[in-house]
């Protein structure tokens, strides 16, 4: 019994290091999350609403982001439901990966075709 008892708790010891070392390397690729409040603005990806863009005729000419639409309420601390538009025809309850903290565009700068697809949303990197 003692015998058992010694490697139950040997085996404990192990698992337990050997869960900290996955957790470590799992943690590698996790990024931060954007914190959001209800009432903050946000545009909404169009990479998941092909169907639901149908006035496009062509995906090229298709926005990236549309909006800016409220949050409306925190569902979970990665889901939030906006308040979107009747012409957006899709749940309201969306993951916080499809959104990005809107900021309005700065004074005196004039949207050109050169500059267009590139520049700085919700604080990350756009440079697509």
């Amino acid at each position: 019994m003692e015998k058992i008892k010694g490697i139950q708790e040997e085996t404990k010891v192990v698992l337990e290091k050997v869960q900290k070392k996955m957790k470590k390397y799992a943690d590698r690729k996790r990024t931060k999350v954007d914190e959001y409040k209800v009432g903050d603005l946000v545009i909404l990806s169009t990479k998941d609403l092909k169907y639901q863009m149908v006035e496009r005729q062509t995906e090229k000419l298709t926005e990236r982001f549309v909006g800016p639409y409220r949050i409306k309420k925190i569902v979970l601390s990665n889901i939030v439901e906006l308040e979107l538009s009747s012409t957006v025809k899709i749940h309201l309850v969306v993951n916080v990966s499809r959104i990005w903290k809107y900021i309005g565009q700065v004074e005196g700068a004039t949207s050109s075709s050169s500059n267009q697809g590139r520049g700085r949303i919700g604080g990350r990197e756009n440079t697509k």
